[in-house]
């Protein structure tokens, strides 16, 4: 049978939303409210899903919330605050409401501000892998000023929590920050690679990068990189106008590309000489960047 001491509201059932309670409703007594059940398209689907998973479903926000002892918002980042705004209206007093929408630090702020406005307690996470397989196991970071409580609530219904801080915030910087990575190489492997396809060289391309690619941590190639763009930067920018050259003949956009040069050219225009180690490197690079910034204003 549920617990009743933890009933969890989910306020978004997309696919975050519907792994989430296939896990949850388990252990726990889950209720969902997604906006497609507005939809008279949509809302016999969304109902059979509820029915399927073992989970209540609510008509509106304020039935979702009325009784929840903690809130999950799973829902597209550009209606994060939105959905904050309206569960406050409804939220109890003392609830924890858990944002684990990927959004940005100043979001997660201005959402934590409505919500502990209205009383309850607001709790940054950040969803650190692909929700699916791992559903309930995918690794979690947490940042609020009550965060290892919150981390114990969310552990003792199925998740994997980890604390990153006690400021609203950090958590969600650790996730943006990571994606600027993530999502980069996956850019990048598409620039890259269907230009490959379209020239016939992905073998070759490919055996190229395999070996040359350096083993070692993520702070170590930062640091190798960081150095060839300082040395180098100025003359790496020009051997990417020609990438997008490149590009442009085999009729391929060259977005990345053309970043690529920018980034390259501005760190290589700032003349630094290569620091040793990836900290000092940084802590040069940033006042540079930090002066020119000044100077520019």
């Amino acid at each position: 049978m549920p617990d009743e001491a933890n009933r969890i509201s989910l306020i978004g059932f997309g696919e975050a939303g519907t792994a989430f309670a296939e896990g949850l409703a388990r252990t726990v007594h889950v209720r969902a409210y997604d906006i497609k059940t507005t939809d008279p398209a949509a809302a016999p689907a969304m109902r059979e899903a509820y029915r399927r998973l073992g989970i209540d479903g609510a008509a509106t926000p304020a039935e979702a919330l009325a009784s929840a002892d903690i809130v999950i918002s799973v829902v597209t980042a550009d209606q994060a605050i939105a959905a904050a705004a309206e569960a406050a209206g409804s939220i109890r007093p003392g609830a924890l409401y858990c944002d684990f929408n990927s959004v940005a630090p100043a979001t997660k702020r201005r959402a934590a501000a409505v919500i502990e406005g209205a009383g309850a307690v607001y709790a940054d996470v950040a969803v650190m892998a692909p929700v699916l397989p791992k559903r309930l196991s995918v690794p979690l970071l947490v940042s609020s000023p009550d965060v290892e409580e919150i981390c114990a609530r969310l552990q003792a219904v199925g998740f994997s929590p980890r604390p990153a801080g006690e400021a609203v915030g950090r958590a969600s910087t650790i996730k943006m920050l990571r994606s600027v990575m993530v999502k980069g190489i996956e850019a990048l492997t598409a620039e890259c690679f269907l230009a490959c396809a379209r020239a016939g060289v992905a073998d070759e391309v490919a055996a190229s990068l395999d070996a040359s690619w350096k083993e070692g941590g993520w702070l170590d190639r930062t640091d190798y990189n960081l150095d060839r763009m300082m040395v180098h930067g100025v003359r790496r920018a020009a051997e990417m106008e020609e990438v997008a050259l490149t590009l442009a003949d085999l009729d391929l956009p060259s977005d990345m590309a053309e970043a690529i040069s920018a980034s390259q050219r501005r760190i290589g225009a700032l003349g630094l000489e290569a620091a040793e180690g990836f900290d000092l490197k940084a802590e040069r690079l940033l006042g540079a960047l930090a002066k020119r910034q000044r100077e520019a204003a």
